[in-house]
């Protein structure tokens, strides 16, 4: 501590970013501050009883600090050092990928409006995340229905010769093979984009005047069509709540917590209407809300997430001016970040205070049931321990090549996919048909030494087996010499024939316990049972899905060896121009073409070997 004390003691009072690491040189936590001596010093001398804060500069064992100009620089900077480093201990709001974004192709002649969890560079223009998949969805299926824009693929765009289903049930204007007016599509698309951004009164109004000008001119079926339009339009918007009159786009923040248990509620506002809401959980956090506030905040508005007009949160802010200026630079528009004590933007802040109060109540009702699970689990299999993290463990193989396996974590009967993770397997020759035992334990003791390591380890694990896959994760434990984790195997139910009897007898499943010959049977459709069920299959269908990519990206990394031409050289300058060979294959030959080194006569055969591999 006393390197830390002396580095905080010559620290300059200036704005800037400070970098905490621990032993190992790792990023722990990032901050920024006006004063950066000021509050660094608040951290080690100032008696801070906060268990977060002790439990933090314990771990600390050096400090870095970097400054800046102003405080909307120090801002900017500890945005970007939180996403390069994900310290530990900063906040993390769930990460988008999660939630679902409609992507709108628009670089394309022929735009197409599609779900992803990705966001890329790539010239579309992206609305959302959405909080629930089932609304993303719902307004994609609207769109599709009422505004007749593409979903196919590119790859199958250019290679249709006639029109698809889509076409048939009214659904899509089949651009790709007959004579449809570009501008008139392109116009569909600026419609749809409206109708997905929340304004919806514009579209509106639009559409009825469209709608005039084709019943003016007796074209009864078009005008029909739109008609059509206006009525889904209408009807989402008779299931949103009108919070403001005048109109505005807003995002509105509250906070609820009980001690160092918080939960935080964003109410989007597009136009006066309520049209979406965000939630988040935050637990073990005994920092003032004013940090939690702005740290959320630091997360919410990364990527390419819309920036609202306003602002409004629940707290005031001594950055308040400097985030503001940061966010009205990106979205190119003068925003406002309010704290508003009075009047109809307060009763926006107290309305999603309650929200989040009652968010957080609804959230705790699910973690007590939880609990109850896990205190059955605990029970029904006699462990010592509380199963708060349980890890699962899966081999992937068909027929013994491309071995695979996996790991998933639950943490408090609920999957976190941050922590799951893929092991291929190195040392098992796979041209002998594969050995899962020795395939089981090599992967343990990978993810047992590593675990050791940092100090990281489940209070169970289970692996998909029986007594053989069991005994190889207490031989791996044993090995890399880990204590106080216990380990069952959750054996599939068998299916027999029934001596005598043309009928089919199924076993109940079972679980493997060390140093019990007989296993526990679970009542059929016990919480704990589930439980276990629900971690295994999670596990299959985790090694399952990566198993296929490989396969996959094999299929087309071997079909690009074949292309004659095709060496190192172009196939790295292929991956460079693409990133990937799925891209590749759903390039055209003119951007084949583009890639240096690359003649007409290579691309077109790398072009149908890549389609024939797909196939």
């Amino acid at each position: 501590m006393s390197v830390v004390a002396e580095k905080w003691a010559n620290m300059p009072s200036r704005p800037g970013v400070y970098l905490m690491r621990d032993k190992g040189g790792k990023v722990i936590y990032v901050g920024k501050a006006k004063d950066l001596r000021a509050r660094v010093r608040a951290y080690f001398s100032s008696g801070d009883e906060r268990s977060q804060i002790q439990f933090l500069v314990r771990r600390v064992e050096d400090i870095e600090t970097l400054v800046t100009a102003n405080d909307k620089e120090a801002l900017i900077l500890e945005n970007n050092l939180i996403k390069q480093y994900k310290p530990r201990y900063n906040i993390r709001l769930k990460d988008d990928k999660s939630y679902l974004s409609i992507k709108v192709t628009t670089a394309h002649p022929w735009p197409r409006i599609l779900a992803t969890r990705k966001i890329v560079k790539d010239g579309s223009r992206y609305f959302g995340p959405f909080s629930s998949a089932v609304a993303a969805r719902e307004t994609i299926d609207i769109i599709e229905k009422h505004f007749l824009l593409r979903n196919c693929t590119d790859h199958n765009f250019r290679n249709r010769s006639r029109p698809c289903l889509q076409y048939q049930i009214k659904r899509c204007m089949a651009p790709c093979v007959l004579p449809v007016s570009a501008e008139m599509y392109r116009e569909q698309v600026r419609q749809a984009m409206l109708f997905i951004d929340g304004k919806r009164q514009e579209l509106l109004g639009e559409l009825k005047q469209r709608m005039q000008e084709k019943s003016d001119a007796l074209e009864f079926e078009a005008a029909a069509r739109i008609r059509d339009q206006i009525q889904a339009v209408e009807k989402t918007l008779e299931k949103q709540r009108m919070v403001a009159h005048w109109g505005s786009d807003q995002d509105i923040f509250g906070l609820y917590r009980e001690g160092g248990f918080i939960e935080v509620q964003v109410l989007l506002v597009r136009q006066g209407k309520l049209t979406d809401n965000h939630s988040y959980s935050l637990e073990d956090l005994e920092f003032p809300d004013e940090e939690i506030i702005a740290s959320v905040l630091t997360q919410f508005y990364q990527g390419h997430r819309f920036i609202p007009d306003e602002i409004l949160l629940p707290v005031e802010l001594e950055d308040r001016d400097a985030r503001a200026e940061y966010l009205s630079e990106r979205k190119d528009k003068r925003i406002e970040i309010l704290c508003p004590q009075r009047g109809d933007r307060r009763h926006l802040v107290q309305m999603a205070q309650e929200n989040a109060a009652q968010s957080f109540a609804e959230r705790h009702d699910q973690e007590k049931a939880r609990e109850k699970m896990l205190r059955e689990l605990q029970e029904q299999l006699r462990l010592k321990r509380y199963p708060q993290r349980i890890e699962c463990f899966d081999i992937s193989t068909i027929h013994g090549s491309h071995a695979v396996g996996s790991m998933v974590t639950f943490v408090n009967g609920e999957p976190d996919k941050n922590l799951y993770r893929h092991f291929r397997i190195k040392t098992i020759d796979e041209s002998s048909g594969g050995d899962d035992f020795g395939m089981m334990l090599e992967m343990l003791k990978r993810r047992f030494a590593r675990g050791k390591e940092e100090a990281d380890l489940p209070d169970l694990i289970v692996v998909d087996g029986g007594k053989g896959q069991l005994a190889m994760a207490l031989t791996a434990m044993a090995e890399i010499g880990i204590e106080g984790v216990e380990a069952v195997g959750l054996a599939k139910m068998r299916v027999q024939a029934a001596a005598r009897s043309a009928e089919i007898e199924r076993t109940e499943e079972r679980v493997f316990l060390p140093g019990q010959s007989n296993p526990v049977i679970l009542r059929r459709n016990s919480n704990a049972l589930f439980l276990l069920q629900r971690v295994r299959d999670e596990a299959h269908r985790f090694a399952i899905t990566h198993h296929r990519k490989l396969r996959s990206r094999q299929t087309l990394i071997s079909a690009l060896d074949k292309v004659p031409g095709v060496g190192g050289a172009r196939k790295r300058a292929l991956l460079r121009a693409f990133g990937s060979v799925k891209r590749i294959e759903e390039a055209t030959l003119e951007e084949l073409l583009k890639v240096p080194s690359m003649n007409e006569r290579v691309a077109q055969e790398l072009l149908q070997a890549l389609h024939g591999a797909a196939q």
